[in-house]
């Protein structure tokens, strides 16, 4: 499981419909209705966040927006909380972990995406997140 912390315009098809499907599994392990994944170190922020799915609602619905913007049909109502709009923090070092992981992964998938995000000089973090100092987050298993 990767709940990446970099925005999704970063994602090729594949990564994206890979996250969306990733995320809905989090959101699944964050109401108890999986024993899967429970103590997956990608859940972490999620779980220590003040409303864990009100978090991951938000979450779900910045990948929708960028599913759209591309044309994709993700299927909104399975995201399970309406109107919430958290917030969580990350690492500047956790995003250009990401982000070099990210880049590693598309020069050998799909050349057209890494050529794309090689010229980005300023990593955006999916909306969710605000950004802050700091190394590669605890939970990440490197």
């Amino acid at each position: 499981m990767r709940l990446w912390s970099i925005h999704p315009d970063y994602l090729d098809a594949k990564g994206l419909v890979a996250l969306w499907r990733e995320a809905l599994l989090a959101q699944k392990v964050l109401q108890g209705q999986t024993k899967g994944y429970t103590n997956h170190p990608q859940l972490t922020r999620f779980k220590e966040a003040s409303d864990p799915l009100g978090a991951i609602a938000t979450y779900l619905r910045h990948v929708v927006a960028e599913a759209d913007k591309r044309g994709y049909k993700f299927d909104k109502g399975k995201i399970s909380i309406k109107g919430a709009r958290k917030q969580l923090y990350v690492t500047e070092g956790q995003i250009n972990y990401e982000f070099n992981h990210l880049s590693l992964k598309l020069k050998q998938r799909d050349p057209a995406a890494y050529a794309k995000i090689r010229k980005t000089s300023v990593i955006k973090p999916h909306p969710l997140f605000i950004l802050h100092k700091g190394s590669v987050e605890e939970w990440e298993v490197t």
